[in-house]
């Protein structure tokens, strides 16, 4: 399914299918935050430490199957796939978008 995401999301999500943990950092702007199973990560060494650490060694590929804006969000549905238990998991990732670049990410399952 092609959704019709912001380009800054379309960026990651297609850096995430290559396992390409630069290509999923680029769209984030320099202070941004994300939260993930209770970490809340700042900026982007430790967003990329992020993708490098839990995402590429357990070949985790997220692939939204909706979308949606809600309370100034774009929310992107879908399951996530890879080497970890309990594949497939479907998740939540809450984008705020400012200036074309992700500011905050919220990565809920």
């Amino acid at each position: 399914m092609s959704l019709d995401l912001p380009s800054p999301i379309a960026a990651y999500v297609a850096a995430n299918a290559r396992l390409d943990a630069e290509g999923m950092l680029e769209p984030f702007a320099a202070d941004a935050i994300v939260r993930d199973n209770g970490a809340v990560l700042r900026g982007r060494a430790e967003i990329g430490a992020l993708f490098e650490e839990a995402v590429i060694p357990v070949k985790a590929i997220f692939t939204p199957d909706t979308a949606r804006h809600e309370d100034g969000q774009v929310v992107v549905e879908g399951p996530a796939h890879g080497d970890f238990t309990g594949s497939p998991i479907r998740f939540t990732y809450r984008f705020t978008l400012v200036n074309d670049a992700i500011t905050a990410l919220e990565i809920t399952a």
